[in-house]
C-alpha cells in the first residue's frame, strides 16, 4: 500500500492571515514522518460562492468549477488536517462552506485539527467535528491548541512554535493517532473497493 497522502488544509482566506504560519509549522513536522506524505491545501486556490447548489453534493453533482476543482484535489487525498481560526466562537465562514461543497470526497477518511486564537479555536474545533461525523469522517481525539499566549507570542511578538515545547509534543499525539487511522481507513477503503 503506498503511503497515505494527508491535506492541510488552511482555513481561513482574509487578507493578513495567522493562518499560514501554523499550517507551515505542522507541515514541517509532520514531513519529518515516514508513513505519510503531505501537502498544503490552500482555500484561496478554490474561490467557491456561498453554497449555492441546487441540492447537496451527497445527492448529486456540484456545477460550480471551482468546487469541482475543489472535489478532484480531495478526492486524491486520505485524510485531513483542517487549520482553522475561531471566529466568534466558531469556524471560518468560508472553511463551513468548502466543507459543504463537498461529500463523498470526505468520506471514510480521517481528520485532524490545528486552532488557533481564543481558547486555541476549542470551540471552532468541537463544531467542525460534528460536521465532520455528518460527512462520515473520522475525527482524531487529538488536537493542537494554538492559544491566546502562543497566538500573540508569534504573531506580535517574535516567538516560533519552538518557543512553545507543548505544540511540538500535541503535534506528535495528533500525526501518531492520523497515520493510524489513514493507513487503517485506506486499506478499508480499497478492501470496500
Amino acid at each position: 500500500m503506498t503511503q497515505p497522502k494527508i491535506g492541510i488544509i488552511i482555513g481561513s482566506t482574509r487578507e493578513g492571515r495567522f493562518g499560514d504560519k501554523p499550517a507551515a509549522w505542522i507541515h514541517s513536522v509532520a514531513s519529518r514522518r515516514d508513513d505519510l506524505q503531505f501537502e498544503l491545501v490552500d482555500l484561496r486556490d478554490y474561490p467557491m460562492p456561498f453554497f449555492a447548489e441546487p441540492m447537496s453534493p451527497a445527492w448529486g453533482p456540484v456545477k460550480n468549477e471551482s468546487a469541482k476543482a475543489w472535489a478532484a484535489k480531495l478526492s486524491g487525498l486520505d485524510g485531513f488536517i483542517i487549520v482553522t481560526p475561531e471566529y466568534n466562537h466558531g469556524p471560518s465562514a468560508v472553511l463551513k462552506n468548502s466543507l459543504d461543497y463537498a461529500y463523498a470526497e470526505f468520506v471514510r477518511k480521517p481528520v485532524a485539527f490545528v486552532g488557533y486564537g481564543g481558547v486555541g479555536a476549542a470551540r471552532a474545533i468541537e463544531q467542525l467535528r460534528l460536521v465532520a461525523a455528518e460527512l462520515q469522517m473520522v475525527s482524531v481525539r487529538n488536537a493542537v491548541h494554538v492559544g491566546m499566549v502562543e497566538f500573540l507570542g508569534i504573531w506580535k511578538q517574535g516567538k516560533s512554535f519552538d518557543d512553545y515545547p507543548h505544540l511540538g509534543q500535541a503535534a506528535a499525539g495528533l500525526l501518531d493517532e492520523l497515520a493510524w487511522w489513514a493507513r487503517t481507513l485506506k486499506g478499508a477503503r480499497a478492501g470496500a473497493a
